[in-house]
């Protein structure tokens, strides 16, 4: 981030996490989450002031330069509270405890998260992003944090009751487990629900704005596959299709960004994650195996191409995100005027690539241009080896830009979907080099982030591991082992498969009530254990090891 005061530095500065030390020069009294920060709270009598977000997050962004680098907000948060940030990507854990809270209170979610908690971690209070002042109906974080001082100075019976009260019935939701067998019956509504809500124009389901949740499409092809039906794989090629023409690809530099803001998958939120591409990836090389459409092999490709050139590490393992934002704009990376293309292709073959990739004077995004091929569709006629002279020239051109920030961390979960889809590519697409960065990677996981007694951890930064590993980072890297078996049928892979896989079922089985938790009975105790069967962005850990169970057995 630009434009920061550097003169001074708070406690995350000691912290490994970009999204932390993107808030170390704050003048707020930051504290990362511990045993400090909770006897300072109940030292000084003061709630907590929770603050969870990534480092390519926009809005986190946006708060931070409102609120987190200005002092008058510094300075009631010293006064009257103790404010913890966290790393949502590094401690799930915290974020699905207390995101679960604020969309029992509010009925919505995301990030930044923001929570008040008593100095014993009980939630009273949560919301989202707040502008510093009142906006309309939107309070503001001055406003909240003096009426939050107020009450708890005042009223604090009643917050504490509140935070018991929600505690529990948060704990009773997890706990509220309904024991039935899944009939045939279910994976029909399921399939009725997305027939229901699909967008026949431009694919996808519901409106804006759209996310790609490619899990649901491999659900759509595994429903084709049982009875064949026509509608439905129509559905997924449709949404494929349409999601490469639009601006939630980049066709310049390869990979999706998060989703779109429209319905028609033309403007995105840019930033990149590495887990959509990977989840992305292994749809369109299922959609291929199909249809043997080679539109479907050469989204994958690219995508490979983009991850394999921009997001490696040079040991191996894979990078977590780009942000949305460069030099403190939305999107700045990304686009495009029409005199740069013409200047940078010449006037004839500038106009060309305009004409097919709808960039005008006037633009699509912001009086700039997203390139996407929504209107021209996908079966032109157009030379594919001119126009992949164009894109590299672009391409060439754009990487003097400044970069948005690149999220460096090396997660294990989300690793472990890049080496499947990699591992997968590589069979598929009979390409050698795709199973060798799979190996490489999964050697990489293998000797940075799992200790002497097997124990895998969360995340690798700058040569340190940390945050003892969540049911995700065992069910992902199982599903890797799985695939790089079935890519290489080196025994090996089976056989530290079903290693992790005991340990995944010593550390989280719930043997009272099934499944997983999401913490390992060896982690740090928190307000309760959570456990994960919803699918969001991602396959809960639940989803992905019950098929790892199945695959095994």
């Amino acid at each position: 981030m630009q434009g920061k005061k550097e003169s001074k530095s708070n406690r995350l500065i000691h912290e490994k996490s970009p999204y932390l030390l993107q808030h170390a020069h704050n003048p707020v009294d930051w504290y990362p989450w511990g045993e400090e920060a909770f006897e300072k709270a109940t030292r000084e009598d003061k709630p907590i002031f929770l603050s969870i977000g990534y480092s390519t997050c926009h809005w986190c962004h946006v708060m931070e330069r409102e609120s987190f680098e200005d002092e008058e907000v510094a300075k009631i948060l010293h006064d009257h509270f103790v404010a913890i940030k966290v790393d949502r990507e590094e401690r799930p854990d915290l974020d699905h405890i207390y995101m679960t809270f604020c969309q029992a209170i509010t009925g919505q979610g995301g990030w930044p998260l923001t929570v008040f908690l008593t100095p014993d971690q009980k939630p009273f209070y949560a919301g989202t992003y707040f502008p510093k002042q009142d906006m309309g109906s939107r309070i503001g974080l001055v406003t909240l944090l003096n009426k939050i001082k107020e009450l708890w100075q005042t009223k604090r019976d009643e917050l504490l009751s509140t935070s018991s009260e929600n505690t529990k019935s948060i704990q009773d939701h997890i706990d509220n487990v309904d024991h039935q067998d899944i009939e045939k019956y279910v994976v029909e509504e399921t399939l009725g629900y997305f027939k229901e809500n699909f967008d026949e124009i431009y694919g996808g389901f519901g409106f804006a704005p759209k996310f790609p949740t490619p899990h649901n499409l491999r659900f759509l092809l595994r429903c084709w596959k049982e009875n064949k039906e026509e509608e439905v794989l129509n559905m997924v090629e449709k949404t494929l299709q349409s999601m490469y023409a639009g601006g939630i690809y980049d066709h310049i530099g390869y990979g999706f960004s998060r989703y779109s803001t429209d319905g028609e998958w033309l403007v995105p939120h840019f930033e990149k994650m590495l887990y959509d591409n990977a989840l992305l990836a292994i749809t369109y090389l299922e959609t291929y195996q199909v249809t043997s459409n080679p539109l479907y092999a050469q989204v994958a490709e690219e995508i490979f191409t983009y991850i394999l050139r921009d997001m490696s590490h040079p040991d191996g393992g894979f990078y977590s995100a780009e942000d949305a934002d460069s030099e403190g704009v939305e999107g700045k990376f990304y686009v495009w005027s029409k005199e740069e293309i013409t200047n940078i292709l010449g006037e004839k073959e500038g106009e060309e690539f305009c004409k097919l990739f709808d960039i005008t004077t006037y633009g699509n995004f912001e009086g700039k241009n997203i390139p996407n091929l929504i209107d021209y569709g996908l079966s032109h006629p157009k030379d594919q080896g001119k126009i992949q002279q164009w894109k590299e020239k672009l391409f060439e051109y754009r990487e003097k830009r400044i970069h948005p920030h690149k999220d460096d961390k090396i997660l294990t979960s989300w690793n472990g979907m890049m080496i499947a889809a990699l591992a997968m590519g590589g069979k598929v697409l009979k390409k050698d080099e795709y199973i060798s960065a799979a190996e490489k990677s999964i050697h990489f996981i293998l000797k940075n982030l799992r200790d002497e007694r097997g124990r895998l951890y969360a995340r690798f930064r700058e040569g340190e591991r940390a945050y003892l590993g969540y049911l995700d980072d065992y069910a992902y890297i199982v599903w890797a082992l799985t695939e790089l078996y079935d890519a290489t049928y080196n025994f090996d892979y089976i056989q530290l498969a079903k290693e992790i896989n005991g340990q995944m079922i010593e550390l989280f089985w719930d043997e009272e009530k099934g499944g997983l938790f999401f913490n390992g009975k060896d982690a740090e105790s928190l307000l309760f254990r959570p456990k994960d069967i919803f699918d969001g962005a991602m396959p809960s850990g639940n989803s992905v090891a019950t098929l790892n169970f199945l695959k095994l057995a």
